[in-house]
């Protein structure tokens, strides 16, 4: 822009318009200042010239042009005097244009020909001179001058700045704008910025950097020339524009440094854990190990042109590789704590179970017992792995503490599991104890046994059992539960009719000297399960009572030697008479082997094991049945021994001699069984008649005939015939029949 006394004039690149530095407002904001201010109202020519004109017509530029000098005049503070004075008395804007010089010269050299003249005939009516007030002669211009300058040089408002700096500031805007067009268009920075984008690119501060400096001395190359103070103003744009745009870039580099520090310290920190090392410890190198690494990586991706500061990122990988830890660690105590737990109810569920099975006197004190060993074995070892978390004292012993009361709660919890069971293990402990000997032998109920005191001593056992299932006893001091309830139970108190709420002492709730939570069976339930006991092992009792009458019967079938007396004197008559007449002792002989035989077939001591009554009536459904079986079997053998004698009186008569040659049935002691059986074979088979019982004895050679069998029967011994051995007293009594 030009000064001159009447008149002004400034170039505007068409594309400019608008602008507010480019437009140079803030120097018409000045000039218009000054103006009011130094000067009298007076017309001075405002002459705008457009440069490089595009298509865009004059007549659309030009109000664009007047509005924005328009609003430049309102925003100037102004006097008092012309507060309300419109710029047309001051200044005439006057707008026209020029062509580009390079597109179209010729046309552009005419049209600044005729701006030419305009000033040269400025003077002229209509020309660009303003109004002719205040015109001094030209014998006073050097006077008029110098006070015009004084007044600029002593005022700092018209301090304006030097055209080269106008220039500098222009030309470094320009060239700046170009370098970083260069920079976004540059195909290695657009490679670095898509392979950054996917994941963490090696040599990524030397590659940025070297492409930001290549672009900032090729600035520097080009803004050598111009004003020092505005090419580093300039510089200094262009950089902090240049950085802000590859900062993302930087920043994504960051995100996967980030990203791959986390995933290298949840590697190192599995592998350092696996190799036994304390959770701590490991924690410890893993984290001094992946935080170096994320800073060498940070330092590699800083370029030296910026001053980026990534101590927030690293603030931020501490946090995340905090939060990991944290989540590691609550997974390892948590494993450890259930595997420790797993231990502790192995060690004690079955064992205190057991312990139950066999509860005895000393019952709560081998728990008490097993309950500390195997939590002094189980609990320091738990403690030692939880140092190498080094965690703090208090937080250490409370997740100890909370172990051993989950020890605690396993043997309550199998306490109160087999307390909801004790009937059924009373009614065991009584038939272990009432049905077995102190050998483990089941008891054979012959009538010798005590009934009674094995009952008592059974139910004494339950009642012992009861005892132990009622309370939980941690402590070692003694209580009298098994007192009351032996005293009150056992000797059944409890059912007198004489007892009142008043005095017995298991109408209560509470167990004296036993805390309340420690309370598995109340007095008054022990006292109702008592009494359902009772009633459910009374058959067991009764059972044993009737089977031991049972036996006592079945012993006693011969009469007391009492009357076995008086039989012999009063029926000394008849016994008399039978001796008189052999008739009647082999009639009696004959029926005592019939009853015999039927005895024996019909198993009387088996049936009879059951009672008399059922034995009685089993007997009565088998007699006859068995009666006929039984001469059936003594006719068959009657009628096979007449066949047989037939056939030897046949095969005597045509070998007279043979019989002869037979020798007597003589044998040694030394001869074997198998020959002894052979031999008497034919006879085993054949019952004796009565005739041949009654006989006399002969001399020995009718004894030796009547055992020698003949030639025939010794024929038919050595036939492959089936052949029927006496097994019981039931075929030898047959045989004797």
């Amino acid at each position: 822009m030009a000064l001159y006394y009447h008149q002004m004039y400034a170039y505007r690149w068409c594309h400019d318009i608008g602008r507010e530095q480019a437009a140079n407002k803030p120097l018409l904001k000045t000039v218009f200042q000054v103006m009011m201010r130094l000067f009298s109202p007076r017309k001075t020519t405002l002459l705008f010239v457009i440069r490089d004109k595009t298509r865009t017509p004059l007549e659309h530029l030009e109000p664009v042009l007047r509005e924005d000098i328009q609003k430049i005049w309102n925003s100037v503070a102004k006097p008092e005097a012309h507060k309300d004075t419109p710029i047309s008395e001051f200044f005439n804007v006057e707008v026209t244009a020029l062509p580009s010089f390079e597109e179209k010269e010729e046309q552009f050299r005419e049209q600044v020909q005729q701006l030419r003249k305009r000033f040269a005939n400025s003077i002229a009516p209509g020309g660009l001179a303003g109004d002719r007030r205040g015109v001094v002669p030209a014998s006073g211009f050097l006077f008029s001058s110098q006070q015009i300058w004084k007044v600029i040089r002593e005022n700092k408002d018209l301090d304006l700045p030097a055209h080269k700096v106008m220039v500098a500031t222009v030309r470094c805007d320009e060239i700046a704008h170009e370098k970083f067009s260069c920079l976004t268009s540059d195909a290695e920075w657009m490679d670095l910025e898509s392979a950054v984008q996917s994941g963490p690119a090696p040599g990524f501060g030397k590659k940025l950097g070297y492409i930001v400096d290549v672009h900032m001395k090729e600035y520097d190359k080009e803004a050598i020339y111009f004003d020092e103070a505005v090419r580093t103003a300039k510089r200094q744009l262009l950089k902090s524009r240049v950085l802000n745009h590859v900062q993302p870039a930087f920043q994504k580099m960051l995100a996967h440094l980030r990203t791959k520090a986390l995933e290298k310290y949840k590697t190192g920190l599995n592998l350092t854990l696996g190799s036994g090392k304390g959770f701590a410890a490991s924690v410890r190198e893993t984290t001094e190990s992946s935080l170096n690494e994320f800073d060498q990586g940070c330092a590699d991706a800083v370029i030296k042109q910026a001053d980026w500061d990534y101590s927030k990122i690293l603030e931020k990988v501490r946090r995340d590789i905090e939060d990991h830890t944290l989540s590691v660690r609550e997974g390892k105590l948590s494993e450890l704590t259930n595997h420790a737990k797993e231990k502790l109810r192995k060690a004690l569920a079955e064992p205190v179970e057991s312990l139950f099975d066999a509860a005895g006197h000393s019952t709560w004190a081998s728990i008490r017992n097993l309950f500390k060993r195997e939590t002094e074995t189980i609990l320091p070892e738990f403690r030692k792995t939880l140092s190498g978390f080094e965690m703090e004292s208090a937080s250490s012993e409370g997740t100890v503490s909370n172990l051993r009361d989950y020890a605690r709660s396993i043997v309550e919890n199998k306490a109160k599991e087999e307390a909801g069971n004790v009937l059924i293990h009373m009614k065991e402990r009584f038939t272990t104890v009432f049905s077995h000997d102190k050998d483990s032998i089941p008891r054979v109920w012959t009538g010798k046994e005590d009934v009674r005191a094995i009952a008592k001593d059974a139910r004494s056992a339950a009642l012992q059992l009861l005892s132990v299932m009622a309370a939980i006893r941690w402590d070692e001091k003694p209580d009298r539960i098994e007192n009351i309830l032996t005293s009150t139970l056992l000797d059944g108190s409890v059912t007198s009719k004489a007892a009142n709420a008043s005095g017995d002492p298991l109408a209560s709730t509470t167990w004296e000297d036993v805390p309340p939570k420690y309370t598995l069976i109340t007095p008054s339930q022990c006292k109702s399960l008592w009494k359902q006991f009772k009633s459910e092992t009374e058959f067991t009792i009764t059972q044993a009572v009737s089977t031991q009458q049972a036996h006592k019967r079945g012993n006693g079938r011969l009469p007391p030697p009492w009357a076995m007396v008086a039989i012999a004197v009063l029926g000394f008559n008849e016994i008399m008479v039978l001796l008189r007449n052999p008739i009647y002792m082999f009639l009696l002989f004959v029926g005592y082997l019939l009853v015999k035989a039927l005895a024996v077939q019909l198993d009387i001591h088996r049936e009879f094991q059951n009672g008399v009554v059922p034995g009685i009536i089993s007997v009565s459904a088998k007699l006859v049945p068995t009666l006929q079986n039984l001469l059936n079997k003594v006719a068959t053998d009657q009628q096979q021994h007449g066949n047989h004698h037939h056939q030897e009186a046949a095969a005597e008569a045509p070998q007279p001699q043979q019989q002869q040659q037979l020798p007597p049935l003589l044998l040694s002691p030394r001869s074997p069984m198998s020959e002894l059986q052979r031999q008497h074979m034919p006879f085993s088979r054949v019952p004796l008649s009565p005739v041949r019982k009654a006989a006399p004895p002969s001399s020995s050679s009718s004894t030796s005939s009547s055992t020698v069998s003949s030639p025939r029967n010794i024929s038919e011994d050595q036939k492959p015939s089936p052949t029927v051995e006496p097994d019981n007293e039931s075929n030898s009594a047959y045989s004797i029949v």
